[in-house]
């Protein structure tokens, strides 16, 4: 029995478990956040539920895929893999008019100033955006095309860190510490890397910059004048 369950397990790669991993994660915490009465469901703009129900979707997309990434389910993967390129523009405009609803209805963290919200939001979304599409753009190179997504993965792992950890507690050092946990995981593939190849690959090294990148220009974005004054266009 034993030697049968490890037999199933080995079916389902590191990076499907990782990936499923990375996805209940992110569902635990918005989760929790809810079940802590947190979400004033009945308050939220409608546009709010639809975009957590399309982040749902891409969730169980993702899952769904790693989980056919090898043997029988590999066309069927790289049919779906489709779905994902059609979803993503759904998904980049869903999380922006979300975020302008909450800037204009006041329903965004209070220790956070709008610009920081307003660049939070969208620099998360165009760096996990572009992951994904070098994913899509590298998509016969198996080794760049799941480091690629799995680091889509981590960098929007960023909300759900961010409704786990007591934020207001940690200001202003709680972007510094999202970005820690994150690149946490992706040396958690690092040492995969060095593992099974030797050395860390490149796509490994380009999520951690990308990462890096992101808080660094959420930050920068923040304290910018230019965007303070256009993120203040969008406020109650």
């Amino acid at each position: 029995m034993t030697t049968v369950t490890a037999a199933r397990v080995s079916r389902v790669s590191s990076w499907a478990r990782m990936t499923i991993g990375l996805s209940l994660f992110i569902v635990f915490g918005f989760a929790q956040f809810a079940l802590r009465g947190f979400v004033p469901y009945m308050q939220v703009p409608i546009v709010f539920h639809v975009h957590g129900a399309a982040m749902l979707a891409w969730l169980g997309l993702a899952v769904t895929q790693a989980l056919l990434a090898r043997g029988a389910g590999r066309e069927l993967h790289r049919r779906l893999g489709w779905a994902s390129a059609v979803m993503l523009p759904t998904i980049i405009v869903l999380a922006s008019m979300t975020c302008l609803a909450a800037l204009r209805a006041g329903f965004f963290p209070p220790m956070f100033t709008p610009a920081y919200f307003l660049a939070l939001v969208h620099v998360g979304i165009i760096v996990f955006a572009t992951l994904v599409l070098a994913a899509v753009a590298r998509r016969n190179e198996g080794d760049w095309h799941k480091r690629l997504m799995v680091g889509s993965m981590i960098v929007i792992m960023e909300p759900a860190l961010g409704r786990v950890l007591p934020m207001p507690l940690l200001a202003p050092w709680g972007e510094w510490l999202v970005m820690a946990v994150q690149l946490g995981v992706v040396a958690l593939i690092a040492r995969h890397d060095r593992r099974e190849r030797g050395h860390v690959h490149p796509a490994t090294a380009a999520v951690a910059v990308a990462v890096v990148l992101a808080h660094v220009l959420i930050e920068l974005l923040a304290i910018s004048p230019p965007w303070i004054a256009f993120a203040s266009q969008f406020t109650a």
